[in-house]
């Protein structure tokens, strides 16, 4: 079985509960970008993030209760729903992390509630996964 990678998309301010996400991500057995594993210091934030990107299969968009703008976080959702527009397989995953808010163009996409339910929340993210 081949397992997906998985760009986990969030605002600084969650960083804690994105890692938490991207390592029960990456214990059911998939490839998990996030940017505290995958930068290093001397390596161009841009093309690793744009590596990153070009390489999902699928971007976890984490909404924060910190808002809904936030420079990193627009680019990363704003081009993975460009490519996917444009016909590349990559799918937008949105997920209630700390916030409910969602950008309004994604407001019709169902999210994986991890506020409500952290276990089911991740079920039900890892099944859109698989």
């Amino acid at each position: 079985m081949v397992m997906a990678k998985v760009f986990i998309s969030h605002r600084g301010a969650d960083s804690s509960e994105a890692e938490r996400l991207a390592v029960e991500v990456r214990a059911a057995g998939h490839d998990v970008w996030l940017d505290v594993w995958k930068i290093l210091p001397g390596d161009s934030i841009v093309a690793k993030i744009s590596d990153g990107l070009e390489t999902a299969d699928y971007v976890a968009v984490c909404y924060s209760s910190a808002g809904t703008g936030g420079a990193w976080y627009d680019r990363e959702w704003e081009s993975t729903l460009s490519r996917q527009l444009e016909g590349h397989m990559v799918k937008l995953l949105p997920v209630l992390l700390t916030g409910r808010r969602a950008p309004a163009i994604l407001k019709d996409i169902k999210a994986a509630d991890l506020i409500s339910d952290w276990p089911a929340g991740v079920a039900d993210l890892l099944r859109a996964i698989s």
